[in-house]
C-alpha cells in the first residue's frame, strides 16, 4: 500500500510556495535603486508591480483548470518555471537597462508564476484538512502576507552588496528551487481519506461529518448567484484594503498628525497585522463559520472607516488601521474554505482562480478611487466615508448569501429525505 503523506508537511510545502511568490509585495525595495541607476520615474517603476498583480489575477482565472486537470505537483512546477524565469529574466533586463523587458519578465512571466502558485496548493489543503479548512488555507496564505517582512531586508542587503541585477539572479534561483521542491511533495489525499482523530470522532458520534452544500465544476459555479456574492464581498474587502495600504502614510500624517518617520514605521507594522489576520481569522472561521466571519469583517470595517476621520489621536488611528488590515488579510485566507463549503472540492482550485479576478479588479480600483477622491476633495476623509458605505453594501451581501445557503440546505435535506424513503 502507498504510504499516506503527512498533511502538515503538505501545509509546510504550501507555505514554501507562498513565501516565495509573496516576495512580490516587497517590490518597493527595488524602486529607489532602479530610479537611481536608470533615471526612470516612480510611476514607470511602479507599473512593474501593477502588471505582476494584473497577471496574477488573469493567470489564476485562466490556469485554474490546469491545476485541477494536472494536479498540484505539475502546477507547482509550472509556477516555479514562470516565477523563476521572471525573476532571473528581471536581472537580465537590469543588465541591459530595458524597462520593457522588466515589464515582460517581472510583470508578465513573474505574474503568471504568481497566479498559478497562489492557487496551486489550496485545493489539496482543503482536502487534507476537512476538519480545519480555515486553519490550513490560513497557514499557506499567511506565508504570502508575511513574505515581504522576510524578503525585504534580504533584498536590501543583497542590492547593497552585489547590485540589482545579481540580486534578481540570486533570488530567482532560490525561489525556483524552493517552489519546485515544495511542489514535488504536494498531492491530494486518497479518495475518502479522513484524519484518524476526525474519523474516530465521527464514528463515535462526537462529531458530524461536514458535508459541502454542493459539488460543482468551475463553469457551473460561475452561473450561481452565490459565486457572484462571494466575488462582490472579496472585491469590496480588497478594494478598500488596498486603497488604505496605498495611502496609509500620507493619510496618517494628514488625519492623525503623525510625523513622516512615525507613519513609515506604521506602514511596516501593517504587514505584520496583514499576516496575523490571515492565520487568525481563517482559523477562527473554523469555529464560527465562514458566513459569520465575513459578516464580522464588514461590521468591524464599517465602524473603523467611520471612526478613522474622527481619530485625531495617533494611537487610536493606528489601532483602527491595524484592525482593518487583519480583516483585509483574513478575507484572502478565508475565501478558499468558503468556496469549499459552498461548491465542494471537485474543482476548488479553478473556482478559486475565477474568484481571484476580484483581486485583480480591486488592485486597479482601490488606489484609483482613493487618489481621485483625494484630488477632488483635497482630503482623505471623503474617501474613508465612501469606503464605509461600500462596507455597508458588503454587509448586506453577506446577509443575502445566508438566505441562499439556507435555501440550499433545505433543498439538500429534502433530497436526503426523499432518498431515505
Amino acid at each position: 500500500m502507498q504510504k499516506t503523506k503527512n498533511r502538515w508537511l503538505i501545509a509546510a510545502s504550501a507555505v514554501g510556495i507562498h513565501i516565495s511568490i509573496g516576495s512580490v509585495y516587497a517590490w518597493s525595495v527595488f524602486s529607489k535603486p532602479l530610479i537611481d541607476q536608470f533615471g526612470w520615474d516612480l510611476k514607470e517603476v511602479t507599473y512593474t508591480f501593477s502588471i505582476a498583480i494584473l497577471f496574477l489575477g488573469l493567470s489564476a482565472a485562466f490556469l485554474g483548470h490546469f491545476v485541477e486537470k494536472f494536479g498540484p505537483r505539475k502546477a507547482g512546477l509550472l509556477s516555479a518555471a514562470f516565477f523563476g524565469i521572471g525573476i532571473i529574466g528581471s536581472g537580465y533586463a537590469v543588465d541591459v537597462g530595458s524597462l520593457a523587458l522588466l515589464y515582460l519578465f517581472y510583470g508578465v512571466f513573474g505574474g503568471i508564476g504568481l497566479g498559478v502558485g497562489y492557487i496551486t496548493p489550496v485545493s489539496s489543503l482543503v482536502k487534507w484538512f476537512p476538519d480545519r479548512r480555515g486553519l490550513a488555507t490560513g497557514l499557506a496564505i499567511m506565508g504570502f502576507g508575511f513574505a515581504s517582512l522576510i524578503s525585504s531586508p534580504i533584498m536590501a542587503r543583497l542590492i547593497d552588496s552585489v547590485g540589482i541585477a545579481n540580486t534578481f539572479y540570486i533570488l530567482g534561483a532560490i525561489y525556483f528551487v524552493l517552489i519546485a521542491s515544495s511542489a514535488l511533495y504536494l498531492a491530494p489525499p486518497p479518495a475518502g481519506w479522513l484524519p484518524a482523530h476526525y474519523k474516530a470522532a465521527i464514528e463515535s458520534g462526537k462529531k458530524e461529518l461536514k458535508v459541502d452544500l454542493s459539488q460543482l465544476t468551475a463553469n457551473e459555479a460561475v452561473k450561481t448567484s452565490r459565486f457572484w456574492m462571494l466575488w462582490v464581498m472579496l472585491f469590496i474587502n480588497v478594494t478598500c484594503g488596498i486603497a488604505v495600504i496605498s495611502v496609509a502614510s500620507p493619510m496618517a500624517q494628514e488625519i492623525a498628525g503623525m510625523t513622516p518617520l512615525a507613519a513609515a514605521a506604521m506602514v511596516g507594522v501593517m504587514g505584520l497585522f496583514n499576516g496575523l489576520g490571515r492565520i487568525g481569522w481563517a482559523s477562527f472561521s473554523d469555529y464560527i463559520g465562514r458566513p459569520n466571519t465575513y459578516t464580522t469583517f464588514f461590521i468591524i470595517q464599517t465602524v473603523a472607516f467611520v471612526l478613522l476621520p474622527l481619530s485625531g489621536n495617533a494611537l487610536i488611528f493606528q489601532l483602527l488601521i491595524f484592525l482593518i488590515l487583519t480583516c483585509y488579510g483574513g478575507g484572502f485566507a478565508s475565501i478558499p474554505a468558503y468556496i469549499g463549503d459552498l461548491f465542494g472540492t471537485k474543482q476548488l482550485g479553478a473556482i478559486h482562480g475565477y474568484i481571484l479576478t476580484a483581486w485583480a479588479a480591486a488592485g486597479l480600483a482601490g488606489p484609483i478611487i482613493a487618489a481621485w477622491v483625494r484630488t477632488t476633495t483635497d482630503s482623505y476623509i471623503a474617501t474613508l466615508y465612501i469606503f464605509a458605505v461600500l462596507f455597508v453594501a458588503a454587509f448586506i451581501v453577506s446577509l443575502l448569501i445566508r438566505l441562499e445557503i439556507k435555501r440550499l440546505q433545505a433543498a439538500n435535506a429534502q433530497l436526503s429525505k426523499g432518498l431515505a424513503s
